[in-house]
């Protein structure tokens, strides 16, 4: 019979190199990107292959309808006309439900889909997980129409994150 002790230890070890082994590997430009499959706000399940031959501006933000995530997100929300003509999707990702991610949506009139990550494992592919795991780091990836990460924004400005994405996508795309 296994001491209370020993079971605590045991326990602990596990949610420990769990957690551990759950964290990815900072990625790397040239890297294809991690796949997923979670819901929008509306309920519908988004994957990285919906958005193959487009290119991507995948965005990991903290939480809905925070100062800073609101000023991100509607950054986002004014360029979103010079992004669409740039060929660029968006999409938002948090560890909010859908629920959440619905509320923000409607309230800010945000006009591309919140994945909701409610189980951080989506944010933890993508090195963009908070140490505790109850929120997503500020970081954004641009991904190219192959699903390869092109472009990597590490504690994004909420200011400026869009307008990089755009300025980044000229270079890139030789504009």
């Amino acid at each position: 019979m296994k001491s209370p002790a020993l079971v605590a230890i045991l326990m602990a070890m596990g949610l420990f190199f769990g957690s551990q082994a759950a964290r990815a590997e900072p990625l790397k430009v040239g890297q294809p990107a991690p796949d997923f499959s979670l819901p929008d706000q509306d309920g519908k399940t988004r994957t990285l292959a919906d958005f193959r031959g487009k290119w991507l501006a995948l965005y990991f933000y903290v939480k809905d309808d925070t100062p800073g995530c609101t000023e991100q997100a509607c950054k986002f929300r004014d360029d979103i006309h010079q992004l669409t003509d740039l060929g660029v999707q968006v999409v938002g990702v948090s560890v909010d439900d859908t629920a959440s991610h619905a509320s923000f949506a409607k309230k800010y009139a945000l006009p591309f889909p919140l994945l909701a990550d409610s189980k951080g494992e989506m944010a933890a592919r993508y090195d963009s997980l908070r140490g505790d795991g109850s929120l997503a780091k500020r970081n954004t990836f641009l991904i190219d129409p192959e699903g390869r990460v092109a472009k990597i924004y590490l504690s994004a400005s909420t200011s400026r994150n869009s307008a990089d994405v755009i300025e980044d996508l000229k270079k890139l795309k030789g504009l």
